[in-house]
């Protein structure tokens, strides 16, 4: 051996290559690294203020397998309130408090490196509860994605002044140019940008998340058993309340406080589900543009921007409930659009509950 890290690389390879990096295997994949391996996954910046928290949750369901993140955020007096929920792999629940733990982390072999550094050193999580008023996996389970809260002191961890304002995105070069208070939109677009393609973030308040999560997920079999409501992403299950008490009490569990009025008006479609943040700001390829149609070039057919026909189908979902109300029947899958010449047609597939 020339020296020592090549008699420690020798011997780690005769442990199986990791027992130099795992201190603790926790089961279901977690491992509990060793302080120098966390130190060795440093990342660019500790948690400073709510935004860092915000970019850190965001990467964690990310790399989660997250494709719909949604961010409900609220403020009373100094209290800040994070809650993000998204239809990621999940964490077992023996592990729901665990993840909060120093060094804990499923990416062992997966670590992530993107803007903000290398995210995979089982520190994000611990760096947040540590600066938080309390922090908690609300629900998750393998495979049904995770609904998690934390609560921030803002007297002790700062968040910017102006938490209103969305920024401006502008193109240059094409690129995006973010500009505007680094609030937590600004944080959330920034990441919306950053990870298109990847995953689609919604943020609002935490009513409106539950609107969204409402309109933009539905399972699209129906549950014929109580049993079966376990196989679904927590993400779906707001669309199965049958009624204001029902949803109300399912936004309880998620760590949404609303009373049955607001569940009212969830049900009515008085709080409209969120866009993407990346439509929010208008940073998409192109929006929506008129081409020949088939039947010969005088014959214009409007050809819609995919994140214009994702809403456009939200609020067909949302006409739809009032059907699903008074008839007992189910959508079986997403309406469909199909734009032609002067005309907008669209479809319901629906199955009827016995």
């Amino acid at each position: 051996m020339s020296d020592e890290s090549d008699l420690l690389s020798f011997v780690s390879a005769l442990r199986g290559g990791d027992g130099f990096r795992v201190e603790e295997r926790l089961g279901d994949g977690y491992v509990r690294l060793r302080i120098s391996e966390a130190e060795r996954r440093q990342a660019k910046h500790d948690v400073r203020c709510v935004e860092d928290a915000v970019i850190e949750l965001l990467r964690n369901a990310r790399d989660a397998g997250a494709k719909r993140i949604f961010v409900g955020t609220s403020r009373e007096a100094n209290l800040r309130t994070i809650l993000v929920f998204d239809d990621g792999v999940g964490i077992p629940p023996s592990l729901h408090a665990r993840v909060f733990d120093a060094r804990v982390t499923s990416k062992l072999d997966t670590m992530h490196m993107d803007k903000w550094g290398v995210h995979g050193r089982g520190m994000a999580l611990f760096s947040i509860r540590e600066n938080a008023v309390s922090a908690q996996v609300l629900q998750s389970d393998v495979g049904r994605g995770c609904a998690m809260r934390v609560v921030f002191d803002v007297s002790t961890l700062p968040e910017r002044a102006d938490q209103s304002t969305w920024p401006r995105v502008t193109h240059a070069s094409g690129d995006y140019m973010v500009r505007g208070p680094h609030n937590i939109y600004r944080t959330c677009v920034e990441f919306g940008l950053e990870e298109r393609g990847v995953c689609n973030v919604y943020v609002g308040s935490p009513s409106e998340a539950l609107a969204t999560m409402r309109a933009r997920c539905i399972p699209t079999t129906p549950l014929v058993s109580a049993e079966a409501e376990e196989g679904i992403p927590i993400t779906a299950t707001p669309s199965l309340a049958k009624d204001a008490r029902e949803l109300a009490a399912r936004a309880q569990a998620m760590g949404v406080d609303i009373s049955e009025r607001n569940a009212h008006r969830i049900l009515r479609g008085q709080v409209p589900p969120l866009v993407n943040v990346v439509a929010r700001v208008g940073g998409r390829t192109g929006r929506g543009q008129y081409a020949a149609s088939a039947s010969g070039d005088d014959a214009r057919r409007l050809t819609l921007d995919q994140h214009d026909e994702a809403l456009f189908q939200g609020a067909l979902r949302d006409a739809f409930r009032v059907l699903e109300e008074r008839y007992f029947v189910r959508l079986a899958a997403d309406p469909t659009v199909r734009m032609g010449p002067g005309r907008v047609t669209v479809g319901f597939e629906f199955l009827e509950d016995d």
